[in-house]
C-alpha cells in the first residue's frame, strides 16, 4: 500500500510533517524569476508558492491511485523508477488546491497560453532511487511549438535537472515544499530535463505537472 509505504520511510528518514499550516495557493504577481535560457527557452520560479504544502502531500499520498509502469530498454523490460498517475482533468485530482493552482497558473500565463492548463500528471519519488531520466514533453505541441510545462514540488527537496539538447553544460535547481517551476517558450523541444537519482537518504516526494491538453 502506497500510503504506508510513505508513512514508513518518512518516520526512518526523520522526514516531520507541518500539517498544521491551512493550505493556501499564494501571488504569482511581483513573485516569479524568470531564468532565459538558450534558443528561446525560458524557466520560471517561484518559491513558497504554496502554504501548507505537506497537507496537500499527505492527502495526495493516501488518496491518488498510483501506479507503477514497465517499459522496454534495450533487451528487457524494466518497472519505471517511480509511481505515477494522471488526470485528463485537473479538477480530477483528489485535493481542491490542485484545481485552484490550476486556475491560478491559467489565469497568470493567460497571454501565452490562452486555452490554459488542462491537465495534473503526478509523479511519486519513493526516494533516492526513484528518477526521471533525461527527457522533453514532446507529444503534441511541445514538438514543434513553444509551450508551457508547470511542476509544483511537494514533500521533500529533490533537484530537477536541465541542458540544452544541443550541448553545453547542465544546471540543477533544488525544488523545496510548495515551490514552483515552469518551464516555456522553447524549453520542451531545445531543452531536457531529468530528476537524477541520489546516494543521499531522501524522503518522499510528489510533484505535479500542470500542462495544456494534448501536451506529455
Amino acid at each position: 500500500m502506497v500510503s504506508a509505504a510513505i508513512a514508513h520511510r518518512e518516520i526512518e528518514q526523520g522526514l516531520l510533517l507541518d500539517l498544521g499550516t491551512p493550505v493556501r495557493i499564494r501571488d504569482l504577481d511581483g513573485a516569479v524569476e524568470r531564468r532565459r535560457l538558450s534558443d528561446g527557452a525560458w524557466i520560471d520560479l517561484r518559491r513558497h508558492w504554496v502554504d501548507g504544502a505537506d497537507s496537500v502531500f499527505a492527502a495526495l499520498g493516501d488518496g491518488v491511485d498510483w501506479r507503477s509502469e514497465r517499459r522496454p530498454m534495450y533487451d528487457r523490460v524494466v518497472d519505471v523508477p517511480r509511481l505515477v498517475a494522471f488526470h485528463d482533468h485537473i479538477a480530477d485530482v483528489p485535493h481542491p488546491s490542485v484545481a485552484e493552482a490550476g486556475a491560478a497558473l491559467t489565469e497568470y500565463y493567460r497571454d501565452v497560453l490562452p486555452e490554459g492548463f488542462a491537465t495534473a500528471g503526478l509523479c511519486l519519488y519513493r526516494g533516492g532511487d526513484d528518477s526521471v531520466a533525461w527527457h522533453g514533453d514532446t507529444i503534441g505541441r511541445g514538438a514543434t511549438d513553444d509551450t508551457l510545462v508547470a511542476i509544483l514540488s511537494l514533500g521533500a527537496p529533490r533537484a530537477l535537472a536541465l541542458r540544452p539538447r544541443s550541448g553545453g553544460p547542465s544546471f540543477r535547481v533544488t525544488l523545496d515544499s510548495g515551490d514552483l517551476l515552469v518551464m516555456g517558450g522553447s524549453c520542451q523541444r531545445t531543452w531536457e530535463h531529468a530528476v537524477p537519482k541520489t546516494a543521499r537518504p531522501v524522503a518522499p516526494r510528489i510533484s505535479i505537472q500542470f500542462r495544456p491538453a494534448g501536451v506529455r
